[in-house]
């Protein structure tokens, strides 16, 4: 498009925007070709779309918005809420590019009442409204197969598929099939159960799936002490089986508080790319549907636009008739008859947390699924985590971390570890022998092998790390930082882990001075953290084990005069130690390295013991 055509585009859209009344609404965006690409909704249709075609609008991606549109169309209705109702249909209906994309779960469960004669129960993921009531869906599949053997266990509907008629029933077309003979069904079909009692069932039956569980309770208690005064105990223990079960199974679900019912309960938890609406209905003091949607955001959309579409999404969804909707902050829209409350204290505050809580899980168990199929993506998130702990200039792709072992300062060796993207990278390790400190100063080991390290790096020219972990605290951290800094001017983050004095690792320390760094020791980045010194301490404790096993083989067989190398070699390869080596008789060291040999080892074995 040349500078020309752009400028006779804007011209015509803000000749559209001139015109928009100053009522609320809804306005839809059109591309080059006649596609709605985005919807929105306004209290004041002109000073909203006006506000896109400013000249100081800086939001990258509000930018590249306003350069896809071509014709602009609008709705005026009475109230903003109606704007919001017709915003999410018109989102649903056309899918606009730049609006927010809505995952709703469709994958998930729910429960179907049939319409049939004598009604079935069953869980399904296929909804057909022409074929019964659905209720669901349940985000948490446990609960919902709770709920269905509940209702199998107090009302046994039936599960067989036949097409039952009236007219079937009275001329015996039917048989009883094992579920009767199992007293899992009470055989309506021939008759065995009338059909003013199962439909009784399938009423209470659906009461249940409402969550209106205490209502059912006080009718049961009723029925069962007019059964009782009738002298009916037969029937009377029946309805009581039934109480019983269900009151057992309402002492288990969530009790809230019995002077809260038909409630709503929002709540939003969001980052920069998605958001998660969680919804929690409260019916006479329980919880009786809890669901998650998420939006993927397209345009910086903020928490409150978000949470008004989900609360409108939800609640049409779940045809919600709930009066009062506990939000987590005041939100700028009002609905015709509905009072919204931000608790402060109390049962709707711990309400409010419960969903925070739901909506977090949510988000945590989706990232966990994305990680399980992408395991580069968990990663990355522990780099940028620890990037935002200690506010690195960039990724630390390259972590490497330093490890002294010795005893009594003999045989001094040290080792680096390398990590990259918050893996080992053992290709990458390297082992130092101690050459310039003499006894065990471990401050000035740590300083020779660093500056060995990043010399050699440097003379190679290859890449350094982004961040490097002292396995110690302050001091470690000190001795690295005066090589890094001081010796060799490279400006290359330090950090340090520190231990208690359980000598187990309890804090992160960066800075200078080193500060502590708040990180939960259960975490994911801590537990990186510490297979990272794991690692370090195991390498050079292997390496250091190597080195004096080997100058102990090497004083006691190479200094012996006539033993030479082959020798050697062949009695470590046929004995495997020295120790039994020094145990094997003069009959058995013949047979490896001939006789003379062998009483030159026993000789020497007896006039050193």
């Amino acid at each position: 498009m040349t500078k020309e055509e752009n400028e006779k585009r804007l011209e015509y859209l803000k000749s559209i925007v001139a015109r928009l009344p100053e009522k609320p609404g809804s306005y839809q965006y059109y591309d080059e070709e006649g596609t709605i690409i985005y919807v929105g909704k306004a209290k004041n249709l002109k000073a909203r779309v006006s506000s896109y075609f400013h000249t100081e609008v800086d939001r990258f991606k509000t930018k590249v918005l306003v350069s896809k549109i071509f014709n602009i169309s609008y709705t005026v209705v009475n109230t903003e809420e109606d704007a919001l109702l017709l915003e999410n249909s018109l989102i649903k209906k056309y899918n606009p590019r730049y609006n927010v994309l809505l995952k709703d779960g469709k994958t998930y469960p729910s429960i179907c009442v049939t319409n049939e004669f004598y009604p079935r129960i069953f869980k399904t993921r296929t909804i057909d409204k022409k074929w019964g009531t659905y209720y669901g869906p349940y985000s948490n599949v446990t609960a919902m197969y709770t709920v269905l053997d509940l209702i199998k266990d107090l009302y046994k509907p039936r599960t067989c598929r036949m097409p039952i008629t009236r007219e079937g029933v009275e001329n015996g077309k039917y048989k009883v099939c094992l579920d009767y003979h199992i007293k899992r069904c009470g055989g309506p079909c021939v008759g065995k159960q009338t059909f003013e009692d199962y439909q009784k069932n399938i009423v209470q039956a659906r009461e249940i799936l409402k969550g209106n569980t205490r209502q059912i309770l006080k009718d049961l208690r009723n029925e069962m002490e007019v059964l009782a005064e009738q002298l009916r105990f037969e029937e009377a223990e029946e309805v009581k089986r039934k109480y019983l079960i269900l009151e057992g199974f309402v002492s288990r679900s969530e009790v809230v508080s019995h002077t809260i019912d038909n409630v709503d309960v929002f709540s939003i938890t969001s980052d920069e790319k998605m958001a998660y609406i969680n919804f929690i209905h409260v019916s006479n003091g329980s919880i009786n549907q809890s669901f998650t949607i998420e939006y993927k955001k397209k345009l910086d959309e903020n928490d409150e636009d978000l949470l008004m579409l989900g609360i409108v999404e939800l609640r049409d969804r779940f045809k919600s008739q709930s009066k009062e909707i506990i939000v987590p902050q005041e939100i700028g829209m009002e609905m015709e008859g509905i009072t919204f409350t931000v608790p402060i204290r109390g049962d709707k505050k711990k309400l409010l947390e419960l969903s925070m809580m739901n909506g977090k899980q949510y988000k945590f168990d989706r990232l966990k699924q994305a990680e399980k199929l992408n395991p580069e993506q968990k990663q990355t998130r522990l780099m940028k985590e620890l990037q935002e702990k200690l506010h690195l200039p960039k990724l630390p792709y390259q972590i490497e971390c330093f490890d002294n072992s010795n005893i009594s300062g003999t045989d001094a060796v040290a080792a680096c570890v390398v990590f990259k993207s918050m893996k080992p990278s053992k290709k990458d390790y390297k082992h130092y022998n101690i050459k310039t400190v003499v006894g065990p100063d471990d401050y000035a080991s740590m300083k020779e092998v660093v500056h060995r390290r990043y010399t050699r790096l440097l003379e190679e020219q290859q890449p350094l790390p982004d961040l490097i972990v002292a396995d110690g605290g302050k001091g470690q951290m000190e001795v690295i930082r005066e090589v890094i800094q001081d010796e060799l001017n490279l400006d290359i983050p330090i950090a340090g882990l520190a231990k208690n004095d359980k000598h187990r690792t309890n804090e992160l320390l960066y800075g200078f001075p080193p500060m502590s760094i708040q990180l939960k020791t259960d975490s994911e980045l801590f537990y990186v953290l510490t297979q990272l010194q794991d690692e370090v301490h195991r390498f050079a404790i292997t390496f250091h084990r190597d080195k004096r096993s080997k100058h102990a083989l090497h004083s006691e067989l190479d200094e012996i005069k006539g033993i030479g190398p082959k020798t050697r070699d062949a009695l470590l390869k046929a004995f495997k130690s020295m120790k039994k080596i020094k145990e094997a008789s003069l009959e058995q060291l013949s047979d490896v390295i001939g006789t003379t040999k062998a009483e030159i080892l026993v000789n020497h074995f007896k006039n050193n013991s």
